[in-house]
């Protein structure tokens, strides 16, 4: 599948800025009212099954990967064909039932879904997918554990959950189009515009693990009601595949079934490599998203190359339903070597795009450090040396401090590890002096690059000597 060369598409400003700083690429509507849209908007589901995440042309391309006999399709029916305990049985089964029309395969994912499943997720899309291959016992009760799901005050009210209420809503609003009519409402209205939107807006991150059923969301809201949830926070949705691009580190996770790519994790030990199945999984459910997208183009051109595709119990399914191998990809080898995360204060380094780069991110106040496959964190009170890649210049940083750049290469400056959202006077030499302000995370980007020989003072405005 071709990748297109980056000349063709990549805007200029883009060599020198982080995304973080570009325009939105969808300007605002002038004199949009919110409450007229409102009342125009319909939260009743009509559409016939399926509902979830299958659209007919997404059905159509599933069924066409069948009979060529495909590489994902092959891996699929493999592990369909197996013995091994299955990952997720009632939707790999639902899967398995409604690409090949099959009806056993589809009893197969209801009896699972009656007798074992606790996951409303799974009973939910084992109902829609498998609807008209069900005998009727079956449909019921699958229906009334949904109903007896959704009559449940939930004990949290976060992005899975959130999601999978509005599953369980569109899989019956068959028969109970009122309760789905009421659950979409109170997702999308109650909930998504009034709590989560607002805060995605203010800079609150979400989990990594959670981007996928994020998608997922999107994708039922959008298929069902044409409502687009991003439209309400597009600066997030804007940065965030390119923010999933640069917080991967560069080298690939040899695992048992398949290589990984491997999201930046805080803690100890080896990676988790169920997130690495989910953050993948989020990456092919992002393109089929938005295909048309600058952004999301450069991530299929990351999907692309086959020594990453999900071979395993888990991550083979959510392969075979996202993927389209037939999309061109975008080359991401030319996008910036640095993604400023100005709202959620994080900021990520590499060298280069390729696989044997350095890498650093600094999140939570916290920098960490990778090279030659080993990840370190840094103490940035014993890190006296600062670290460079390219023209970019990451250094530990207190107030007052004096920073002497030597200037042979046109160098910018991102000092971390500063007091948050705070004031600071900034003097170069030869220059008046300015004030700019930290991000969220302490992240100080100074606003030029040092072509000489220069020395910075930096330290807190109105307040303190200068050092």
């Amino acid at each position: 599948m071709p990748v297109l060369p980056a000349a063709a598409w990549i805007p200029a400003a883009w060599l020198g800025l982080s995304l973080a700083q570009q325009p939105s690429a969808l300007p605002p509507v002038a004199n949009a009212k919110p409450e007229a849209v409102a009342v125009e908007e319909e939260f009743r589901i009509y559409k016939d099954p399926p509902r979830l995440l299958l659209t007919p042309q997404r059905l159509r391309l599933l069924r066409r990967e069948r009979q060529r006999e495909s590489i994902r399709w092959v891996q699929f029916e493999t592990v369909m064909g197996g013995q091994a305990e299955l990952a997720e049985p009632g939707i790999s089964s639902a899967l398995y039932g409604i690409v090949t029309e099959r009806p056993k395969a589809c009893r197969a994912a209801a009896d699972f879904a009656v007798t074992r499943a606790s996951d409303p997720r799974q009973t939910a899309i084992v109902l829609d997918w498998c609807y008209t291959r069900l005998a009727p016992h079956h449909v019921k009760l699958l229906t009334a554990k949904l109903e007896q799901y959704l009559g449940t005050p939930p004990a949290k009210l976060d992005i899975p959950t959130q999601r999978t209420r509005v599953f369980a809503a569109a899989a019956i609003s068959e028969t109970h189009g009122p309760l789905g009519e009421k659950i979409m409402r109170s997702v999308i209205v109650d909930w998504w515009r009034m709590e989560l939107a607002p805060a995605l807006r203010r800079g609150q991150p979400i989990p990594r693990e959670h981007t996928y059923d994020l998608y997922e969301l999107a994708h039922a809201i959008r298929d069902n009601l044409n409502i687009e949830i991003k439209e309400d926070a597009l600066a997030f949705f804007k940065e965030w595949p390119i923010f999933h691009l640069m917080s991967y580190y560069p080298a690939s996770y040899p695992a048992a079934e398949n290589e990984f790519r491997i999201p930046f994790f805080a803690g100890d030990g080896e990676p988790d490599v169920r997130l690495a199945v989910r953050s993948r999984a989020a990456d092919l459910a992002l393109v089929a998203y938005d295909p048309n997208g600058v952004e999301t183009q450069v991530i299929q051109g990351w999907l692309i190359q086959d020594r990453y595709l999900m071979k395993g119990l888990y991550g083979v399914v959510y392969e075979f339903l996202w993927a389209n191998p037939y999309q061109p990809g975008l080359t991401y080898h030319h996008l910036p070597n640095i993604f400023h995360d100005k709202r959620n204060g994080r900021l990520f380094l590499r060298s280069n795009w390729d696989e044997d780069a350095t890498f650093a991110c600094y999140y939570d106040q916290r920098l960490q450090f990778f090279e030659d496959g080993t990840r370190r964190l840094i103490d940035m009170k014993r890190q006296t040396d600062p670290i460079r890649m390219g023209e970019i210049t990451l250094r530990p940083a207190e107030s007052p401090m004096k920073i002497d750049l030597e200037g042979k290469e046109p160098e910018s400056l991102y000092l971390v590890g500063l007091k948050p959202n705070s004031r600071f006077d900034i003097e170069v030499d030869g220059e008046e002096m300015f004030e700019d302000r930290t991000d969220s995370g302490g992240i100080l980007a100074l606003p030029f690059k040092a072509i000489g020989p220069v020395t910075v003072r930096v330290h807190d405005a109105g307040a303190g000597p200068k050092p």
